[in-house]
């Protein structure tokens, strides 16, 4: 199978202090869905970063659709960015737009036209309960709306790897396993999963899904496979 996520070796150190992640070795298949699970402060987060690309390991080696993106030039990171889709725990939502334009953005970006973008952004409205919303602004939303507001951003381009931060933490828990449905059928269609959450019952509506445990920056269980039995990856300079 090929990876998807490559990690070789790979810490994470803020500043001076000691570091926030080490020794991960693992490789996410192309089109399997895994979930990152650990307690506050295990250091889910900053995985996370490492892969949307907005952090940079201390060391290690880390290639992301078969490229090294450690030693990749800056300028090529926007690229391979697009092809990523996230959530926030934050949400990040463009203040200024509307729902329905903060989740065109992505394909707006991508090219695509008015009318596709129309019923593409409808149709991910409805499934996720806002069909009323969509001229809403995110400051008149509830944490709950934005939420899937968020999450209806980062799915609609149907990335290749899809990364989720706590993406049901402010919705009920009917909203919560129909977005965990969202993120399968996503996943069936060929796309990488990887959710970052501490809720065992969400983890079992996806029972084909893998499990990563992190614990104070080591991943300590989990069935990801072994990085040693696979081809290495090229080293591309920047």
């Amino acid at each position: 199978m090929v990876s998807v996520v490559r990690f070789e070796n790979v810490g994470l150190r803020y500043g001076t202090g000691a570091e926030t992640l080490r020794d991960l070795n693992f490789a996410l298949e192309e089109g399997s869905f895994h979930f990152l699970s650990g307690s506050s402060g295990a250091g889910k987060t900053s995985l996370l970063r490492l892969l949307y690309l907005a952090q940079r390991p201390s060391r290690g080696f880390i290639s992301l659709f078969g490229e090294d993106v450690v030693t990749m030039a800056r300028s090529r990171l926007p690229a391979l960015r697009r092809r990523i889709g996230v959530v926030f725990q934050d949400f990040r939502l463009v203040s200024h737009l509307s729902a329905f334009d903060n989740v065109a953005l992505p394909l707006r970006i991508a090219g695509v036209g008015e009318t596709e973008i129309n019923d593409h952004v409808t149709e991910l409205l409805e499934w996720v309960g806002l069909a009323g919303r969509s001229a809403a602004r995110p400051a008149t939303l509830s944490g709950g709306e934005q939420q899937r507001v968020a999450i209806a951003r980062a799915v609609i381009g149907r990335p290749e790897l899809l990364v989720a931060d706590e993406p049901t933490g402010n919705v009920d828990q009917d909203m919560a396993f129909r977005l965990m449905h969202l993120f399968d059928e996503l996943n069936r269609l060929g796309t990488t999963v990887l959710v970052a959450t501490h809720d065992p019952l969400l983890m079992s509506r996806v029972p084909s899904a893998r499990t990563m445990r992190l614990e104070r920056g080591r991943l300590i269980n989990g069935d990801t496979r072994d990085i040693a039995a696979q081809p290495p990856v090229a080293r591309t300079a920047s």
